[in-house]
């Protein structure tokens, strides 16, 4: 990222002047001086900054609720994997007890997950304009962490073994994938109602990716407007 500074430099006094003139304040990068004041708003939300305040990181509490409740959806999804693990300690279902409704819910229709996932997907991380980058990345997050529950299902689906070591191996895969569904919603809806960035193991990365990915298309979009002009 270039600094104020060096832009100084790059530009001679009597254009510097101008700009700042037309321009207040001059923004840092060398093509924005020439972007119209309104593109400057619209490059300041596509760049990932909360129209409401803050870096691209803040959250009002509405965002907060909004981040921590999507964490439930990958959870509610792969809460199945637990069988194992619950069977063998009861006193871990005093923490699933108060979700007994929403899983209800949840498995009330084979129809729900993948509902879901598209109301998700594309009423929230393609919908920049509604909500914050915040909410987006956290909800791209949990969406990520959902479809990576596809390989354990796929391993337990394929082999279905009903004893012997294969039974134990899918029962080690199994309460591993519920303890870090677990983790992830405690960690996830815990960072987000306190306003902070819940980076999940290898989620975190894809959650960046997309983010990055939508960026750089909102600022070609908005240099190719501006160029036509």
């Amino acid at each position: 990222m270039a600094s104020s500074s060096s832009c100084t430099l790059l530009l001679p006094p009597l254009a510097l002047s101008r700009i700042s003139h037309k321009f207040s304040p001059p923004h840092p990068h060398l093509f924005l001086p020439y972007l119209p004041h309104r593109r400057l708003h619209t490059l300041h939300l596509a760049r990932g900054q909360n129209p409401r305040g803050g870096g691209g990181d803040s959250a009002d509490p509405p965002d907060r609720l909004i981040s921590a409740a999507c964490y439930l959806y990958p959870f509610l999804d792969g809460v199945h994997f637990g069988r194992f693990l619950l069977s063998q300690f009861p006193p871990l279902q005093l923490i699933i007890l108060p979700l007994t409704p929403a899983i209800r819910l949840f498995r009330s229709s084979p129809l729900n997950p993948f509902l879901i996932f598209l109301t998700l997907y594309f009423a929230v991380v393609r919908n920049p304009s509604s909500f914050s980058r915040y909410v987006r990345f956290n909800t791209m997050q949990a969406i990520v962490l959902d479809v990576l529950l596809i390989f354990p299902d796929l391993v337990e689906r394929s082999f279905a073994p009903r004893d012997g070591v294969g039974l134990d191996i899918v029962m080690s895969i199994d309460s591993t994938v519920f303890l870090f569904l677990l983790v992830s919603l405690m960690y996830g809806s815990a960072a987000c109602l306190l306003g902070q960035v819940p980076r999940l193991p290898i989620v975190a990365e894809a959650a960046d990716k997309q983010s990055r990915l939508e960026l750089e298309s909102r600022l070609l979009k908005i240099v190719g407007l501006q160029l036509g002009k």
